[in-house]
């Protein structure tokens, strides 16, 4: 297969050996923790969950470290990305297991969020730093297979933690915060694990190197300023076509993601929470299915259309198998889609971050790729936001399923037609 040859190649390389290490367990992780959040907030039987209850979770979780990410960018391009690595996952496990006291003392819910929060918010710096820092473990051949090979490594270590924590929270022991304790203990793990790289290894180089807050912080509006306009160049214009694309991809598989949990929820379930955690946490692990597939298929087919041309052909599919799945409403058809939109964004998302990663200095990466992640989470709390608004409690809306359609042809339509190939 393919990608185990891939991965056989890249394995030869002992410091990508290392930085997987941390982004799997880093990314296990955050699968065991958000299923943790999610079956709290959507599948606790003293709660009455609706489509604007969820949004509301995904806005507060997700949108206040969104606006300050690009900050973090900055600071990823003057600490050392390691020493983000190992404090910002010791920093998690502390707060994880802060989150499972307050689950089980319960507190009022702003607080429970506020913990969750400061949680994904962390997580900003550490996503952003495995993507900044891939290309100081490999050389620039093997950039393209690294970006197919990593990212989507650490999205299905994410949903292999999803299932983990399905599995204790359905057969092990009925408490979310015994989930959540169980990424706390694979955050650690994570911080462990880069101790094994040398602190100086994932950059930035020495010369733009800020140890201290303060002086890091100073020019903070001037160094965003300066990662925009370096991402406005000519040089640069396919990266910026490649985000604004991605962007989009999340926002629809977000809003499908809202409309997926409503339907486990209500529609699938028949009232019962084990019924509705089932079929989510077969949604989930199909949908991973997808972004190995991703894995296995994207280097050959970038290779034969280019980067911008997969991403066309990924948004292309999807606008045209989307509609065709998800109508019906049924949990067959909806559980193929959840394949098929799997391997459509995770493909587009393996040739963006190819295309950032080649197009973009390094000394500006952190920043780009935290930009990057901002804009994901925006995008995903906006698809939930009018998910909110369309969806009716049981889940079901054409009129949701058509416009995602509408607007993956519209990606698919601009790239091809204005986007650098």
């Amino acid at each position: 297969m393919a990608v185990v040859r891939d991965l056989r190649v890249l394995l030869r390389f002992r410091n990508f050996r290392r930085l997987l290490a941390v982004r799997l367990l880093s990314q296990g992780a955050d699968g065991v923790y958000q299923v943790a959040l999610a079956t709290y907030v959507v599948f606790s039987p003293e709660r009455q969950t609706s489509a604007a209850a969820i949004a509301s979770a995904m806005a507060v979780l997700l949108l206040p470290y969104s606006l300050v990410g690009p900050f973090a960018g900055v600071l990823l391009d003057r600490w050392r990305r390691r020493q983000v690595f190992l404090y910002g996952n010791l920093l998690r496990a502390l707060l994880a297991s802060l989150t499972a006291v307050l689950i089980v003392s319960s507190v009022p819910d702003w607080l429970f969020y506020a913990s969750a929060l400061c949680v994904t918010g962390v997580n900003r710096f550490v996503l952003a730093g495995l993507s900044a820092a891939l290309p100081r473990v490999v050389d620039s051949e093997r950039l393209v297979m690294a970006n197919s090979v990593s990212p989507t490594a650490g999205t299905l270590a994410a949903t292999a933690g999803g299932g983990l924590a399905f599995v204790v929270r359905i057969v092990v022991s009925d408490s979310d915060a015994a989930v959540v304790l169980v990424g706390a203990a694979l955050y650690l793990c994570a911080a462990l694990a880069s101790l094994r790289m040398a602190p100086e290894l994932l950059g930035p180089d020495q010369e733009l190197v800020q140890p201290r807050l303060k002086a890091a912080l100073a020019g903070t509006a001037r160094d965003l300023r300066a990662g925009m306009r370096h991402l406005a160049e000519p040089a640069r214009r396919a990266a910026a076509w490649a985000l604004a694309a991605m962007t989009l991809m999340r926002f629809c598989f977000g809003a499908l993601t809202v409309m997926v949990l409503m339907l486990c929820r209500y529609a699938w379930s028949s009232g019962q929470e084990d019924d509705g955690l089932a079929l989510l946490g077969l949604a989930v692990g199909i949908s991973g299915a997808g972004f190995f597939a991703a894995a296995v298929v994207t280097p050959s087919a970038a290779g034969r259309l280019g980067p911008g041309g997969w991403i066309v052909a990924c948004a292309g599919s999807a606008a045209v198998l989307e509609p065709a799945l998800g109508l019906p409403f049924d949990q067959v058809p909806i559980l193929v889609a959840a394949f098929v939109l799997g391997l459509t964004t995770q493909g587009a998302k393996i040739a963006t971050d190819t295309v950032v990663q080649s197009s973009v200095d390094d000394g500006f990466r952190g920043r780009i790729f935290s930009v990057y992640d901002v804009l994901f989470n925006v995008a995903f709390v906006a698809a939930a936001a009018v998910a909110a608004l369309m969806l009716p409690p049981d889940g079901r809306s054409a009129p949701l399923v058509v416009t995602v359609a509408v607007i993956y042809a519209a990606i698919a339509v601009s790239m091809a037609r204005f986007a650098p190939q």
